[in-house]
Parts: structure tokens; C-alpha cells; sequence
């Protein structure tokens, strides 16, 4: 199978469709598929339920969806960074399916692995648990969370080659390894592609048997939050 894409539309083609679910990688603004989420709003593809720790800036990452209301519903578990989230979810725009951030990542890791549910003592006593099967295990109760799985999972690498087999960089690692494994169809953008049989077998991260289709893309690094302060004088 020939995985590689000359770009980001190119690897979206034949994919998209009315009301999929996505997965994004990435946490805040690091390690996130920026290439091809901007494809994702260029195709215009509508009724997205996107699945992700946080929805990004109002102007960058997911936020670029929110903007152009192609999101109907949000799976994530942190949401301060965006007004348009908060707008759009206060005045019940937005679905919202809120998850404690450790849930989330295991309702992927779940969902890649053919698990449908685990139950977690995480949300206990919680709006979280409202409506959630309950279970007392060695005399402490666990509520039910159910696997996840998406139409698409789109992740961001730092090397990767022609087969698909990935390798993350530090803090990027975060939730793009368990969403590559949870997609019917897993696209990567790395920042390098190298030949093939380059990359040492114990550091491979994902394997290339998850991943579908690969492009290279130009990333910006951007600052989530920039804190200075003032120069001290003698």
C-alpha cells in the first residue's frame, strides 16, 4: 500500500463525510495535526463530533472548526482556551461530552484495543458518573466508560516512514499514540519522513500497521500562553 500524500487534502480526499467523528492528536497547541485540520475546515464537511483533549485556540487547531461551526460535538476534557467553545456551548450551540483527562485517554487506548468499556473510580460521586453503571469492586465503586473509536484519527509525528511506523517527540507524545490505534482510518503529518528501515524497531512508537496514510508538514510553533516579566535594573 502506498501511505504517502503529496498533502494534507490529498490525504483527506474520499474520507470526509457529513456528521464523522474525528479524533485530533495533541495537547493545548503541541503536538497537534495543524496541516491537516486546516484541510479538515477547507473541505467543508459538516456535523463533526471531534474527539480531543481540548479545542485548541480561537484561531488555531480545532478552534479554526469552531469558527466555521463545522463541529456539532465536542469529546474532550479541557476547554479553557477558547471563547468560542465556551459561546458557542453557553448558548447551546455546542454538544459537549466532558471526560477527566486520564478517562479520555483510556477511553482511546480502549477503543484502539477492541475493549469496550473499563470502569475507572475517576468521576465517582460526580456529574461525570450521572447516568453511568455503577460497581463495587473490593468494597470501592467504579462507574462504566465505554470505549472510543473514530471514522478518521488524524495524528502529528515527529519522524515517520514510508510503512507508516511513527515516532513522537517528547511532549507531543501525549494522545496521539492511543488515537492512531483508534481510527478506521489514521492519517499522520510528520515534520520528517525517512527512509524506510532508518528508524530503530525499539523506538518505534506506532506502528505502521495502524497507519493509513502519511504526509510532511510545515508546522509553526506557537506559545499557548506567553508569560514575561519585566527586566530587573540594579
Amino acid at each position: 500500500m502506498d501511505k504517502l500524500y503529496s498533502d494534507a487534502v490529498s490525504a483527506l480526499e474520499g474520507v470526509t463525510f457529513d456528521g464523522m467523528t474525528v479524533m485530533a492528536g495533541g495537547f493545548g497547541l503541541c503536538g497537534i495535526p495543524e496541516n491537516l485540520i486546516i484541510a479538515l475546515r477547507d473541505s467543508g464537511v459538516q456535523g463533526i463530533t471531534a474527539i480531543s483533549n481540548n479545542a485548541g485556540i480561537d484561531d488555531f487547531g480545532l478552534g479554526l472548526l469552531l469558527q466555521t461551526r463545522q463541529i456539532k460535538k465536542m469529546i474532550s476534557s479541557y476547554v479553557g482556551e477558547n471563547k468560542e467553545f465556551e459561546r458557542q456551548y453557553l448558548a447551546d450551540e455546542l454538544e459537549l461530552e466532558f471526560n477527566p483527562q486520564g478517562t479520555l485517554a483510556e477511553r482511546c487506548r480502549a477503543g484502539g484495543a477492541g475493549i469496550p468499556g473499563f470502569y475507572t473510580k475517576t468521576g465517582v460521586g460526580t456529574l461525570i458518573a450521572e447516568g453511568k453503571d455503577h460497581k463495587d469492586f473490593n468494597g470501592e465503586t467504579y462507574i462504566l466508560e465505554t470505549g472510543l473509536v473514530a471514522d478518521v484519527a488524524l495524528v502529528k509525528a515527529w519522524k515517520g516512514d514510508a510503512q507508516g511506523n511513527l515516532i513522537y517527540r517528547k511532549t507531543a507524545r501525549n494522545f496521539n499514540p492511543m488515537m492512531a490505534t483508534a481510527g478506521k482510518i489514521t492519517i499522520a503529518e510528520v515534520e520528517e519522513i525517512v527512509p524506510v528501515g532508518s528508524l530503530d524497531p525499539d523506538n518505534i512508537h506506532t506502528p505502521g500497521i495502524f497507519v493509513q496514510r502519511l504526509i510532511k508538514g510545515s508546522h509553526e510553533k506557537r506559545i499557548e500562553q506567553r508569560t514575561i516579566r519585566e527586566r530587573e535594573t540594579a
